[in-house]
């Protein structure tokens, strides 16, 4: 009888983990890049370089974004950057005015490029960034690498307390950043934005007297991911012998908390 009510207790337990496991927030997106296309219900591209209003996206960089450089492939979305003649080439997709939230978490499987110039990012910008332009709009870098830095990521935000500059940021030693698939999470709450990387906490943004200029961050947000090339944090210096090279995403996900 004393085995079976243990048996019977280790069964409870198992359950009671299985469901806390399975409990969580609404999905409130779910890409797995299962399709050969990308899902324009979801997704906008951004083109060329920016210019008239914003050359070098405000950042100095040097490549020009191009739809025939955003791939979904294999159960993978693929951003390559590539150099043809003195040309470099690169993509950005983003879900501006398609699918926006505040407040969830946000987790990407992502294996990063690797080169000296190269600038892979998974990041969010605040819906109302035409009207309260940036830093005031609030941005949420859940994930920034560098080729020049290759073991380390940063995490970071801006907004207008910092005027523009990276203060409020996170940068994490990961040996091997650029050989594996890795899981990049952020959870913002109104109360905090914490960041992780497999599971591992490694940064939170909690500010004890929020305002407008340090806490821009009580609307909704949309997705942006790209691979830049050279600019203020990538670069100066590119490594021409790298291309191309790939920014791969295996899924995102985003559910409320």
């Amino acid at each position: 009888m004393r085995i079976v009510n243990i048996i019977f207790s280790i069964c409870i337990i198992s359950i009671f983990f299985s469901c806390q496991k399975e409990e969580g927030g609404k999905t409130l997106l779910h890409q797995t890049f299962s399709n050969n296309s990308l899902d324009m219900n979801v997704w906008s591209y951004d083109l060329g370089n920016g210019c008239p209003n914003l050359c070098g996206w405000g950042n100095n960089e040097l490549q020009l974004y191009a739809r025939e450089n955003v791939s979904v492939k294999n159960g993978n979305l693929i951003i390559k950057a590539s150099k043809t003649d003195s040309s470099y080439y690169s993509g950005k997709i983003h879900t501006k005015d398609k699918f926006e939230f505040k407040y969830g978490k946000v987790e990407v499987r992502a294996k990063l490029p690797k080169g000296h110039g190269l600038w892979p990012a998974i990041w969010m910008l605040g819906n109302d960034i035409d009207e309260n332009i940036w830093p005031n709009c609030g941005e949420i870098d859940i994930m920034e690498h560098v080729g020049k830095e290759p073991h380390n990521m940063f995490a970071s935000l801006h907004n207008a307390s910092s005027f523009g500059n990276t203060v409020n940021s996170k940068k994490v030693e990961i040996k091997n950043i650029q050989e594996d698939f890795h899981v990049y999470k952020m959870e913002w709450t109104e109360n905090h934005i914490q960041f992780f990387v497999d599971n591992n906490k490694i940064y939170t943004y909690s500010p004890e007297n929020k305002n407008e200029k340090n806490w821009p961050y009580d609307k909704p947000f949309y997705l942006i991911l790209n691979l830049a090339i050279g600019g203020n944090f990538g670069g100066p210096e590119v490594d021409n012998s790298i291309f191309p090279q790939e920014f791969i995403i295996d899924y995102i996900k985003v559910e409320e908390l």
